[in-house]
């Protein structure tokens, strides 16, 4: 039976430690980040993974740095025949990479070269990219820089936002590699090395770029918003009360209103100006301290003294 390291973290990762789990692979170990305090009490969270490998009696290793630690020597002497990552969050030993007998791959969610880094999907949507996917890549000392072994393509749909998107890659991402091991165990394989000229990075988004700017078309603001949905979420200024935005959709129009001006309001529906001259309607909306809500039930709460020509959204903030 074929023995697997496996390292991740979120429900991506869990859905294809799921697949290797249902397909008979010997998973020795886990490896997963920390548990990370969340909410107002910052009760400890475990991670996705770690539930699902604790659940089948899975050895589970969660040191905050893999590189020196006690724990990578531990998983170094397995000498495993294949180590598989997928969204792990951490730079991995070449010395870790290199006891793997057969091959240390990663499941990465973008078409490589492009996206490399922690956050492809998050910028496939801010850039309103069409169409994304999964490759399977050996893991060298460079950012999600080795060959590409295989690649699976998915077009991405206007109602996608980061939280489906992770949804179906994901599936993507698990079956891409259960189809993909017995090619490189049986070494029928074909890596193509990345064209470098191509290489475009993913960076991890910054609390800066959870802002949103309402000098952008409406688009721009579209995909800002999708991108950060459901997690962490994309706030903005409305009103002067800070308020995150969860779904919109894009209205076309044709005036020369401010940016941040509101243009339409009804019972069900509020529409703020862009900077293109179109406009942007919220259709889920969390003002700060309440939970997220449908923008009827905002406009009958905090927001109904919202009036057509205010400006609520200070472009400059």
């Amino acid at each position: 039976m074929t023995s697997v390291i496996f390292l991740g973290t979120p429900e991506f990762s869990a859905t294809v430690l799921k697949g290797l789990l249902a397909a008979d692979y010997d998973v020795a170990a886990v490896v997963t980040q920390p548990d990370k305090p969340v909410g107002r009490k910052q009760k400890l969270q475990e991670s996705p993974v770690k539930v699902l490998a604790r659940d089948q009696n899975i050895e589970v290793y969660q040191p905050a740095k893999l590189p020196g630690s006690d724990e990578i020597e531990v998983l170094k002497k397995i000498h495993a025949d294949l180590i598989i990552t997928a969204a792990y969050g951490q730079f991995l030993p070449n010395s870790f990479l290199e006891s793997a007998k057969v091959a240390a791959i990663n499941v990465h969610g973008s078409l490589l070269p492009k996206y490399r880094g922690g956050a492809p999907i998050q910028w496939s949507l801010l850039n309103g990219d069409k169409e994304t996917g999964i490759s399977i890549m050996y893991m060298i000392k460079g950012m999600d820089a080795g060959d590409v072994i295989s690649q699976a393509t998915l077009q991405i749909e206007p109602d996608d936002d980061n939280g489906s998107l992770f949804e179906k890659l994901a599936v993507v991402g698990r079956d891409l590699l259960l189809e993909t091991i017995p090619n490189i165990l049986s070494n029928d394989i074909n890596p193509l090395k990345q064209d470098e000229s191509k290489v475009v990075f993913s960076p991890n988004i910054s609390k800066e770029q959870e802002h949103l700017d309402f000098s952008q078309s409406a688009e721009q603001i579209f995909n800002h918003i999708r991108a950060l949905s459901p997690e962490p979420g994309a706030w903005v200024n409305i009103d002067g009360k800070r308020t995150k935005l969860y779904k919109s959709s894009v209205v076309k129009l044709d005036n020369d209103v401010k940016p941040g001006t509101v243009v339409e309001v009804t019972r069900k529906k509020l529409v703020i100006a862009a900077g293109d001259g179109n406009g942007l309607s919220i259709l889920k909306i969390q003002p700060a301290g309440k939970k997220i809500m449908d923008v009827a039930n905002y406009l009958n709460g905090i927001g109904k003294n919202l009036t057509e020509g205010q400006t609520v959204v200070d472009i400059n903030e």
